[in-house]
Order: C-alpha cells, then structure tokens, then sequence
C-alpha cells in the first residue's frame, strides 16, 4: 500500500473512530508548519495501528483511554472519552470502570484528576448521570 492509500485509510479511521465534527475542526488548524506530522500520525496511529485486525476499536479505546490517564496527557483523555461516549456507544460507567481499572495502578491522584476530567466530558455531552 502506498502513502496516498495509508492516508486515506487514516483519515476514515479517524473519522471512524473521533467522529466527522472532531475531524473537520482538525483538518482546520492544519498549516504548512504542521502538514507533515498530521500526515505522519494520520498514517502511522490511524492507519498502521488502528486498523489492524487483532483488536477491535472498543478494545482501543479502552486502551488509550487508560495510557493517557496514566501519562497525564488530559487534553488527549479529554478527546478520546468524548469520542468512546459519542461515537463508539461507551456509556458512564464503561468509563468508571476504565479509570477505577487505572487508577488502582497508577495512584488515587490520577484517579481523582481523571474522574474530574471525564465529568466534565460526560456533563458537556449530556451523558451525565443523574
């Protein structure tokens, strides 16, 4: 498969699995300074990775929910919960049980940051429980 077909299979599993709204406020900060590495990720993450046969997206997204609560990488937290709750069926307490699942091994900080972060996405998508 050449670059130009690996782009356009990242870009669908991007859309896929982030929605259409998330995608197309993206492509617009794209510039001439940045083209190159969103090519890259859109090739290499969305592409390479996540369209592999082993696992399925649910499978993913629990994964990378979890690596970025344990990294600390919020903002990336942030999207990927957004996108598991609108896009991939996760309900509320599929994301409890992630960060439960994480925080026992990552510390009671990361499980208390994350469980601020999540409420705020589940309250902004009106996926807040009552």
């Amino acid at each position: 498969m050449d670059d130009a077909e690996r782009l356009k299979r990242g870009e669908a599993a991007r859309r896929r699995v982030l929605g259409d709204e998330w995608v197309d406020r993206s492509v617009k900060s794209r510039n001439a300074f940045n083209s190159e590495w969103v090519d890259h990720i859109t090739r290499a993450a969305w592409n390479d990775v996540w369209t592999r046969p082993h696992f399925d997206d649910r499978t993913r997204w629990i994964l990378v929910i979890g690596t970025m609560l344990s990294l600390g990488r919020w903002e990336e937290f942030r999207l990927h919960v957004r996108a598991a709750v609108t896009v991939g069926g996760f309900s509320p307490d599929d994301i409890k049980e992630i960060i439960l699942q994480q925080a026992n091994y990552c510390g009671v900080p990361a499980g208390n940051h994350a469980f601020r972060e999540a409420e705020a996405v589940l309250r902004d998508t009106g996926k807040m429980p009552g």
